[in-house]
């Protein structure tokens, strides 16, 4: 099989209607329904719900308190529009850095959950992401893990990274496989 992998120049939300695009144009041919897409103000996932018409839209946002202190950067206004046209929302800890993130923060030292999101950044902050949600939406039972579904990532704001890969719950991790790199940035 020979595949064509798109490569940006620079990472970044000025990539995220080209990622739309071209992921579309996958989910399209190989019939794939569930879009699951990182999302931290709603803005990519409604931009995600006018590209995939008829599939399920999956956005996965920061966890409330992120930035600061009881405060959500998904908006309510972005969550309402998304569940009406029937996708979804998961807010929760990013499983990479939960509770490590804390001891790094207090005691200066990382544990494995950052290890392997620095790892994953080995081949951009986007790929890291996509794998991330991916195994957060499994263990909400958002996603399938009997079906190949497109995850959609990017570094900051908006979206860089599209990949075609099988969910797996955490606890698999290491089951876990990316079938096909749509696009990512270079750097």
């Amino acid at each position: 099989m020979e595949a064509k992998i798109v490569y940006f120049d620079e990472p970044g939300k000025e990539n995220t209607d080209e990622v739309l695009r071209l992921a579309g144009l996958r989910a399209e041919e190989l019939g794939i329904k569930t879009i699951l897409v990182a999302s931290t103000t709603g803005n990519t996932a409604l931009k995600a719900v006018e590209v995939f018409r008829g599939a399920r839209i999956v956005a996965v946002s920061h966890f409330t308190g992120m930035r600061e202190p009881n405060t959500q950067d998904f908006t309510e206004e972005n969550r309402q529009k998304l569940v009406s046209a029937g996708g979804a929302v998961l807010t929760a800890t990013h499983l990479f850095s939960g509770l490590g993130r804390a001891m790094r923060k207090k005691f200066k030292m990382y544990l494995f959950e950052e290890t392997v999101a620095n790892t994953l950044r080995i081949f951009g902050q986007g790929m890291k992401v996509v794998c991330e949600i991916a195994l957060m939406a499994a263990d909400a039972g958002l996603v399938r893990t009997d079906e190949d579904i497109i995850v959609i990532g990017g570094t900051g704001r908006g979206a860089d990274t599209a990949v075609v890969l099988r969910p797996v719950n955490s606890e698999d991790f290491f089951d876990l496989k990316v079938k096909e790199i749509l696009c990512k940035p270079l750097l």
